[in-house]
Formats: structure tokens, sequence, C-alpha cells
């Protein structure tokens, strides 16, 4: 097994958690933003994306100062661009989705044949993004 580089780690958890803290806010600002008639479902959605992005930056928290390391009390830049129609609040998601899903496989690849568990960590956390990407993307099949 090689080292874990530790610093490398750290910065890519920090990287991390920086964007799924701006998930809570992206993802609670499109839920009260949504209108129309199937508003209700869709700001559920959104609200447990919310919610899910909270718990994700939690756990990446908890690695984070598990090996040392210190998290930000900051939040990645949210680009706000003023549309907020069902579909063009679903494609920032997708673009959100896909960057996170960049974010862990950048994670795996830092700490593959270093550490089981944070491999295990990285690889649960793909899937989870993958699924957001497939179901964003049906979602998004109504207006295509």
């Amino acid at each position: 097994m090689k080292e874990l580089d530790v610093e490398k780690t750290n910065g890519q958890l920090k990287q991390i958690m920086e964007f799924e803290l701006a998930g809570v806010v992206r993802y609670t600002h499109y839920s009260l933003m949504v209108t129309g008639p199937n508003r209700i479902p869709i700001v559920n959605f959104f609200k447990t994306q919310a919610t899910e992005s909270l718990l994700h930056a939690q756990q990446v928290g908890e690695i984070l100062t598990g090996l040392e390391g210190h998290p930000t009390q900051r939040i990645a830049p949210i680009e706000e661009t003023y549309k907020h129609s069902v579909k063009d609040i679903l494609s920032e998601s997708l673009n959100h989705e896909k960057k996170a899903l960049e974010l862990y496989k950048d994670l795996l690849d830092t700490v593959e044949g270093a550490s089981i568990y944070l491999e295990e960590f990285a690889r649960g956390m793909i899937g989870q993004e993958e699924m957001h990407n497939i179901e964003i993307k049906k979602m998004l099949r109504d207006f295509s």
C-alpha cells in the first residue's frame, strides 16, 4: 500500500466540504424559487438535496478533522443566473452534480491504494453523485 498524502487529501476534503455547503445554499434557494403546478414535488426534491448536501459536508468534515485538518468556514462560489424556470434550475443542478462527481473522483484518485476507508467513502459518494446525475437528467427529459 502506498502512503496517504494527507496534505493533498485534506486540501481536497476542504474543497469538497465547501462545495457541499454551497449545495445547501444553492438547493435551498432553488426550493424557494420554484413556481407552477408541479411546485410541491420539485420543492421537496430540492429540500432533500439541500439536506443531503449538509450531511455530505458533515461527513467530509469529520474525515477532514480526523486527519488533523481544519475545515474552513467558506463555501464554494455560487453563480446566480437569475433564471428560475424549472428547466433552468434543473440544468444548473445537473452542472453542480457533475462538478461534485468530479471532486469525489479526484479524491478517489488521491486516496486509492493508500486508505481502504477513504477509497470506500469516495466510491460511495461517487455512486450517490452518479445517481443524482441520472435523476436530474430524467427530470430534464420533459423539457427537451
